[in-house]
Protein backbone atom coordinates (compact mmCIF):
# COMPACT_ATOMS: atom_id res chain seq x y z
CA UNK A 1 0.00 0.00 0.00
CA UNK A 2 1.50 3.30 -1.05
CA UNK A 3 0.80 5.08 2.27
CA UNK A 4 3.23 2.75 4.04
CA UNK A 5 6.64 3.90 2.95
CA UNK A 6 8.20 0.69 4.34
CA UNK A 7 6.65 -1.25 1.46
CA UNK A 8 8.31 0.94 -1.13
CA UNK A 9 11.68 -0.06 -2.49
CA UNK A 10 14.65 2.06 -1.34
CA UNK A 11 15.02 5.27 -3.26
CA UNK A 12 17.91 5.67 -5.63
CA UNK A 13 20.17 8.61 -4.93
CA UNK A 14 20.70 11.33 -7.48
CA UNK A 15 18.44 13.77 -9.22
CA UNK A 16 14.79 13.34 -8.36
CA UNK A 17 12.39 12.77 -11.24
CA UNK A 18 9.73 15.24 -12.18
CA UNK A 19 9.79 19.00 -12.37
CA UNK A 20 9.45 21.88 -9.97
CA UNK A 21 5.91 22.38 -11.28
CA UNK A 22 5.06 18.80 -10.30
CA UNK A 23 6.42 19.38 -6.80
CA UNK A 24 4.36 22.55 -6.43
CA UNK A 25 1.26 20.76 -7.72
CA UNK A 26 1.76 18.05 -5.10
CA UNK A 27 2.19 20.61 -2.32
CA UNK A 28 -0.90 22.54 -3.41
CA UNK A 29 -2.97 19.35 -3.59
CA UNK A 30 -1.67 18.14 -0.22
CA UNK A 31 -2.39 21.47 1.44
CA UNK A 32 -6.00 21.37 0.25
CA UNK A 33 -6.45 17.67 1.11
CA UNK A 34 -4.99 17.96 4.60
CA UNK A 35 -7.17 21.00 5.22
CA UNK A 36 -10.30 19.11 4.09
CA UNK A 37 -9.63 15.58 5.34
CA UNK A 38 -7.02 16.02 8.07
CA UNK A 39 -4.14 13.59 8.47
CA UNK A 40 -6.39 10.69 7.44
CA UNK A 41 -6.05 11.64 3.79
CA UNK A 42 -3.95 9.37 1.59
CA UNK A 43 -1.01 9.71 -0.76
CA UNK A 44 -3.20 8.27 -3.53
CA UNK A 45 -5.83 11.01 -3.11
CA UNK A 46 -3.18 13.73 -3.06
CA UNK A 47 -1.50 12.29 -6.15
CA UNK A 48 -4.83 12.10 -7.99
CA UNK A 49 -5.59 15.74 -7.16
CA UNK A 50 -2.12 16.76 -8.35
CA UNK A 51 -2.38 14.67 -11.53
CA UNK A 52 0.75 12.64 -10.79
CA UNK A 53 1.66 9.05 -9.98
CA UNK A 54 1.65 8.25 -6.23
CA UNK A 55 5.22 7.02 -6.54
CA UNK A 56 6.29 10.53 -7.54
CA UNK A 57 4.90 11.89 -4.28
CA UNK A 58 7.07 9.41 -2.39
CA UNK A 59 10.07 10.28 -4.55
CA UNK A 60 9.73 13.95 -3.73
CA UNK A 61 8.78 13.74 -0.06
CA UNK A 62 9.60 10.25 1.23
CA UNK A 63 6.45 9.71 3.32
CA UNK A 64 3.10 11.20 4.21
CA UNK A 65 4.59 12.48 7.48
CA UNK A 66 7.31 14.38 5.61
CA UNK A 67 4.78 15.73 3.13
CA UNK A 68 2.63 16.94 6.01
CA UNK A 69 5.63 18.71 7.53
CA UNK A 70 6.32 20.45 4.20
CA UNK A 71 2.70 21.58 3.96
CA UNK A 72 2.83 23.07 7.47
CA UNK A 73 5.22 25.81 6.39
CA UNK A 74 3.70 29.16 7.40
CA UNK A 75 5.00 32.25 5.65
CA UNK A 76 7.34 34.60 7.57
CA UNK A 77 4.97 37.46 6.75
CA UNK A 78 2.15 35.69 8.56
CA UNK A 79 4.29 35.10 11.63
CA UNK A 80 5.39 38.74 11.58
CA UNK A 81 1.76 39.90 11.64
CA UNK A 82 1.18 37.93 14.84
CA UNK A 83 4.26 39.45 16.49
CA UNK A 84 3.41 42.98 15.34
CA UNK A 85 0.00 42.75 16.98
CA UNK A 86 1.80 43.16 20.31
CA UNK A 87 3.46 46.42 19.23
CA UNK A 88 1.88 49.64 20.37
CA UNK A 89 -0.03 50.69 23.48
CA UNK A 90 -1.94 48.39 25.79
CA UNK A 91 -5.11 50.13 24.62
CA UNK A 92 -6.32 48.17 21.60
CA UNK A 93 -4.14 45.11 22.31
CA UNK A 94 -7.13 42.77 22.35
CA UNK A 95 -8.38 44.07 19.02
CA UNK A 96 -4.95 43.82 17.38
CA UNK A 97 -4.30 40.28 18.61
CA UNK A 98 -7.80 39.09 17.71
CA UNK A 99 -7.58 40.62 14.24
CA UNK A 100 -4.10 39.22 13.57
CA UNK A 101 -5.07 35.68 14.56
CA UNK A 102 -8.49 35.46 12.94
CA UNK A 103 -7.49 37.10 9.65
CA UNK A 104 -4.55 34.71 9.42
CA UNK A 105 -7.01 31.81 9.22
CA UNK A 106 -9.20 33.52 6.63
CA UNK A 107 -7.01 35.71 4.42
CA UNK A 108 -4.10 34.19 2.50
CA UNK A 109 -5.19 30.78 1.12
CA UNK A 110 -1.76 29.17 1.49
CA UNK A 111 -1.40 30.07 5.17
CA UNK A 112 -5.05 29.46 6.04
CA UNK A 113 -5.12 26.04 4.36
CA UNK A 114 -1.91 25.01 6.12
CA UNK A 115 -3.33 26.07 9.48
CA UNK A 116 -6.65 24.35 8.82
CA UNK A 117 -4.79 21.18 7.91
CA UNK A 118 -2.88 21.44 11.16
CA UNK A 119 -6.10 21.95 13.11
CA UNK A 120 -7.93 19.00 11.55
CA UNK A 121 -4.92 16.74 11.97
CA UNK A 122 -4.34 17.79 15.59
CA UNK A 123 -7.24 15.64 16.79
CA UNK A 124 -5.58 12.46 15.54
CA UNK A 125 -1.80 12.97 15.51
CA UNK A 126 0.54 14.15 18.24
CA UNK A 127 2.82 15.75 15.65
CA UNK A 128 0.09 18.06 14.40
CA UNK A 129 -1.14 18.77 17.93
CA UNK A 130 2.37 19.79 18.94
CA UNK A 131 2.73 22.05 15.91
CA UNK A 132 -0.59 23.70 16.64
CA UNK A 133 0.35 24.31 20.28
CA UNK A 134 3.65 25.80 19.21
CA UNK A 135 2.14 28.10 16.63
CA UNK A 136 -0.85 29.36 18.60
CA UNK A 137 0.01 29.31 22.28
CA UNK A 138 3.79 29.67 22.26
CA UNK A 139 3.66 32.78 20.09
CA UNK A 140 1.14 34.42 22.41
CA UNK A 141 3.14 33.37 25.45
CA UNK A 142 6.39 34.71 24.01
CA UNK A 143 4.98 38.10 23.12
CA UNK A 144 2.87 38.46 26.24
CA UNK A 145 5.87 37.53 28.35
CA UNK A 146 7.84 40.38 26.80
CA UNK A 147 5.10 42.85 27.71
CA UNK A 148 4.20 41.48 31.14
CA UNK A 149 7.50 40.02 32.28
CA UNK A 150 6.67 40.67 35.97
CA UNK A 151 3.19 39.14 35.76
CA UNK A 152 3.11 35.54 37.00
CA UNK A 153 -0.29 35.00 35.39
CA UNK A 154 1.08 35.59 31.87
CA UNK A 155 1.19 31.86 30.93
CA UNK A 156 -2.41 31.36 32.08
CA UNK A 157 -3.57 34.46 30.23
CA UNK A 158 -1.79 33.31 27.11
CA UNK A 159 -3.37 29.86 27.29
CA UNK A 160 -6.85 31.26 27.83
CA UNK A 161 -6.56 33.78 25.00
CA UNK A 162 -5.24 31.19 22.55
CA UNK A 163 -8.00 28.73 23.56
CA UNK A 164 -10.67 31.38 23.05
CA UNK A 165 -9.34 32.30 19.62
CA UNK A 166 -9.08 28.66 18.61
CA UNK A 167 -12.64 28.13 19.78
CA UNK A 168 -13.80 30.83 17.39
CA UNK A 169 -11.96 29.15 14.50
CA UNK A 170 -13.41 25.73 15.37
CA UNK A 171 -16.90 27.19 15.63
CA UNK A 172 -16.64 29.03 12.30
CA UNK A 173 -14.80 26.47 10.19
CA UNK A 174 -14.97 22.99 11.75
CA UNK A 175 -18.30 22.72 13.61
CA UNK A 176 -19.72 25.60 11.53
CA UNK A 177 -22.12 26.92 14.15
CA UNK A 178 -24.64 28.64 11.84
CA UNK A 179 -24.73 32.12 13.38
CA UNK A 180 -20.96 32.22 13.85
CA UNK A 181 -20.09 30.77 10.45
CA UNK A 182 -22.41 33.19 8.66
CA UNK A 183 -21.15 36.29 10.47
CA UNK A 184 -18.67 38.54 8.71
CA UNK A 185 -15.16 38.65 10.15
CA UNK A 186 -15.29 42.29 11.27
CA UNK A 187 -18.38 41.62 13.36
CA UNK A 188 -16.71 38.62 14.99
CA UNK A 189 -13.59 40.66 15.79
CA UNK A 190 -15.72 43.43 17.32
CA UNK A 191 -17.43 40.98 19.69
CA UNK A 192 -14.39 38.86 20.60
CA UNK A 193 -11.75 41.59 20.98
CA UNK A 194 -12.98 43.03 24.32
CA UNK A 195 -12.86 39.59 25.91
CA UNK A 196 -9.32 39.01 24.64
CA UNK A 197 -8.34 42.47 25.94
CA UNK A 198 -9.63 41.56 29.39
CA UNK A 199 -7.85 38.21 29.45
CA UNK A 200 -4.49 39.55 28.21
CA UNK A 201 -4.34 42.69 30.34
CA UNK A 202 -6.78 42.15 33.20
CA UNK A 203 -8.48 45.41 32.27
CA UNK A 204 -11.38 46.39 30.06
CA UNK A 205 -11.08 48.99 27.35
CA UNK A 206 -12.37 52.49 28.02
Amino acid sequence: MIENEHLISPLRRGRRPGTSSSRKAILDAARARFAEDGYATTIRKIAADAGVNPALVIQFFGSKEDLFAAVMSISPEALARIDQAFDGPEHGLGERVTRAHLTLWESDPQDSEALMAMLRAAVSTSQAAGQLREFIQARLLKQLGLRLHTDHDAPVRSGLASSMLMGVIVGRHIVQVPALAAEDLESVIRVVAPAIQMVLTGRREG
